[in-house]
């Protein structure tokens, strides 16, 4: 039985004016290219998760959990009678959108807000809720077979939100559950 062979190298300059067919041979490309760095991750199925930073740790969430991450928006209004992590409301292209500070809904403090500070909106078709954290680092991409149940104690305090831990070589990365924050007792109980 014979091996199957690589598909031939394409040159990028002949698919110039096939803008279709150049995007698939990129993707193509990444992918391979993937595959070579990551030998493990053609193994089993991938998880693709969102990072962030939150109280100096890292912490990864399920992208099919983020609808989006804006910046900081310019003004929010303040809610009257609601908790001190309820930030405000804001008007996000004609929605409002309740933005969250998750480091002091979780008690660890507030989030400063720098240039680095994002919203991540969650994706959850009833409760819509924007959350501020440190910062985004962007996609970040395992294999299944890199996931853990159990995670280590964090700087943040919400080892009660966690869905277990990513771990590659010295790393552990925390899977924070964006639904079991919104879905929670103590986030259900805005009013100060």
């Amino acid at each position: 039985m014979t091996e199957p062979s690589a598909p031939p190298e394409v040159e990028l300059k002949s698919l110039r004016d096939r803008p279709f067919e150049l995007l698939a041979e990129l993707e193509r490309r990444g992918r391979a290219g993937s595959a070579q760095v990551n030998p493990e991750a053609g193994l089993g199925r991938e998880w693709v998760g969102v990072a962030l930073r939150m109280a100096g740790d890292l912490y990864l969430v399920a992208r099919e959990e983020t609808r989006e991450v804006l910046g900081v928006p310019a003004s929010t209004t303040r809610v009257p009678g609601a908790k001190a992590w309820i930030k405000g409301l804001a008007n996000v292209r004609g929605q409002l959108l309740p933005i969250i500070d998750l480091r002091q809904f979780l008690g660890s403090g507030t989030t400063p807000v720098t240039r680095n500070t994002r919203v991540v909106v969650v994706n959850h078709r009833e409760i819509p809720a924007g959350l501020l954290v440190d910062e985004v680092l962007g996609f970040r991409r395992f294999a299944e077979n890199e996931f853990s149940g159990d995670a280590l104690p964090t700087v943040a305090r919400c080892e009660r939100y966690l869905a277990g831990a990513f771990r590659r070589a010295h790393e552990q990365w925390p899977v924070l559950s964006l639904r079991s924050v919104l879905e929670s007792p103590a986030f259900a109980e805005a009013a100060a």
